[in-house]
C-alpha cells in the first residue's frame, strides 16, 4: 500500500473500517482495488442484487481511499409491481451506511418482446444522462465472473462472430464514456458473502427462476456444466486467449478507418473510398459499425444481418440510397458517403 492510502485509510468511517477487518472481505477488496486501480470520479449502477451492493460498499471504501468523487444510482424499469418499493429500499438502506443513491425511473409504455435487452439499452440511456449532467466519464457496473461465462453461451447460441463472444471486457469505451466492471474476475458467491456481511440484505430477483429468459436457461446449464467437470480456469484463459484474437481484428479495423475514411466536420459526414471494401469481409463489417455509431450518435452496433445486406449492395450495385443506425448511406460512383437521417446529402 503507498503512502497516499496508508494515510488515507485513518479517515475512512468506522463501519467501513470494522467491515475490512474481516479476512476474506480485505481480501476481496484487494483484488478490487487492483483492479479498479482509476484515480477518476466515477457513477456506480446499482440494482439490489447482491452483486451490485457489493459494488456498491467496495467502490464506497475506494473513493474514500482515493479521495474521488463516487455518485450511485438506482434504476427503477417498473417492469414488476414491487420494483418502485424495492428501489425506496435499497436506497434507505445504503443511506444508512454514508452511500447516497438517487433513483433513476424508466418512464413510458414497455415492450412486450425483448423486453431484457431493451431495458438493458434503457438502462445505459439513464445512466449516460447522469454521466454528461455531472461530466463524469467513468460508469461502474457490477459484472462478475459468471456474468462472463453465460455471456459466452448466450452470443454463440446467437450466431455471434468473434467480437461477440468476448463483448464483455474489464473496459470498455463508448464515445466520451467508459464503462468499467471491476468484479469481473469476481465470483459471484464472494460478492454474495460482501452483501450479507456489509447489509445482511440483497433483493432477490424472480426473474432469475424465469425460464422464458435465455439467460436462465444459460445459468442453469452453466451449473450443470460445472457438475460435470467444468474447469473455470481453462475457460477462463480460452476466453482470454479469444480476446488476444480480437484485438488484432480490433487493430486492423482502426487502420481501415484510419486510412480509407474521411471525416468532414463543416458537413458531419463520413465518406468512404474504394479500399475501405476491399479488406476482409470482418474488418469491412467492424469498420462499417463504427461508422454507423459515430455519425448516428448510438451506443450499441445495428443488427448484423441488415449491416451484411448494405455491404453486399456496396459491392452489388452501382448506386443506391439506403437508412441504418440513424444513418443515411448513399453510394456514389466507387465513394460511400455516411451522414446523420434528417439530414440533407
Amino acid at each position: 500500500m503507498n503512502r497516499k492510502n496508508s494515510s488515507a485509510i485513518i479517515k475512512i468511517p468506522k463501519f467501513f473500517k470494522d467491515k475490512l477487518k474481516n479476512k476474506k472481505i480485505a481480501q476481496i477488496y484487494k483484488k478490487f482495488e487492483k483492479s479498479l486501480n482509476i484515480n477518476e470520479n466515477f457513477i456506480v449502477a446499482v440494482s439490489g442484487g447482491p452483486d451490485s451492493l457489493a459494488l456498491a460498499f467496495l467502490s464506497k471504501v475506494y473513493s474514500i481511499k482515493n479521495k474521488v468523487v463516487s455518485k450511485f444510482f438506482i434504476i427503477d424499469h417498473k417492469l414488476r409491481k414491487d420494483s418502485t418499493h424495492e428501489a425506496k429500499t435499497v436506497k434507505k438502506l445504503l443511506s444508512k451506511y454514508s452511500i447516497k443513491a438517487d433513483i433513476l425511473t424508466w418512464v413510458g409504455k414497455k415492450p412486450s418482446k425483448n423486453l431484457q435487452s431493451i431495458a438493458r439499452n434503457k438502462r445505459y440511456e439513464l445512466l449516460f444522462q447522469q454521466c454528461d449532467r455531472l461530466k463524469i466519464r467513468n460508469l461502474l457496473l457490477g459484472h462478475h465472473q459468471e456474468d462472463l461465462f453465460e455471456n459466452f453461451f448466450i452470443r454463440m447460441l446467437r450466431g455471434s462472430g468473434l467480437k461477440g463472444l468476448v463483448s464483455l471486457d474489464k473496459k470498455t469505451k463508448i464515445e466520451n464514456k467508459y464503462l468499467i466492471r471491476p468484479l469481473l474476475n469476481h465470483k459471484k458467491d464472494n460478492l454474495t458473502y460482501i452483501s450479507k456481511k456489509v447489509f445482511d440484505f440483497y433483493v432477490q430477483d424472480p426473474s432469475n427462476d424465469n425460464n422464458k429468459f435465455l439467460r436462465i436457461k444459460i445459468r442453469k446449464l452453466l451449473r450443470e456444466l460445472q457438475k460435470n467437470g467444468l474447469d473455470e480456469k481453462k475457460f477462463s484463459n480460452t476466453i482470454k486467449n479469444l480476446k488476444y484474437s480480437n484485438s488484432v481484428v480490433d487493430y486492423y479495423v482502426n487502420e481501415n478507418l484510419k486510412k480509407n475514411s474521411f471525416f468532414s466536420q463543416n458537413t458531419n459526414k463520413l465518406i468512404l473510398n474504394k479500399n475501405f471494401f476491399q479488406q476482409p469481409h470482418e474488418i469491412i463489417f467492424r469498420a462499417m459499425s463504427e461508422s454507423l455509431k459515430l455519425i448516428g450518435k448510438k451506443y450499441y452496433s445495428v443488427r448484423g444481418k441488415k449491416l451484411d445486406k448494405i455491404i453486399q449492395d456496396v459491392g452489388n450495385i452501382q448506386s443506391f440510397r439506403a437508412t441504418l443506425g440513424g444513418c443515411i448511406i448513399q453510394k456514389v460512383n466507387q465513394t460511400v458517403i455516411i451522414s446523420k437521417e434528417h439530414q440533407n446529402i
